[in-house]
């Protein structure tokens, strides 16, 4: 039960070769395209940036993801944002 808790609060980004990524911590998914993937983590926003970009796998239950193609960039956001912002809270950012 413990194991449970400390997995689904971790965060953790591995990148082999600028070509696979697999980023733990998920919490929900913005938008994504062959360009750009946006993304919420435990620990903030995300967003990844390259060419030819796919989501290999994901899974809900872990917050687990492997992203294959030609990664360029990881950019971390705000810190407190964990969820994406409702059509209100978008107006007023």
């Amino acid at each position: 039960m413990i194991q449970e808790k400390i997995q689904k609060h971790s965060h953790n980004v591995i990148m082999e070769d600028r070509k696979t990524l697999t980023v733990s911590g998920i919490t929900d998914v913005d938008s994504f395209d062959e360009k750009s993937i946006c993304l919420y983590t435990v620990l903030g926003e995300m967003v990844i940036q390259g060419k030819d970009l796919h989501i290999d796998s994901m899974s809900v239950e872990t917050g687990d993801m492997t992203i294959n193609g030609d990664i360029w960039s990881i950019v971390y956001g705000d810190k407190d944002r964990k969820s994406p912002l409702s059509l209100l809270g978008k107006l007023f950012r």
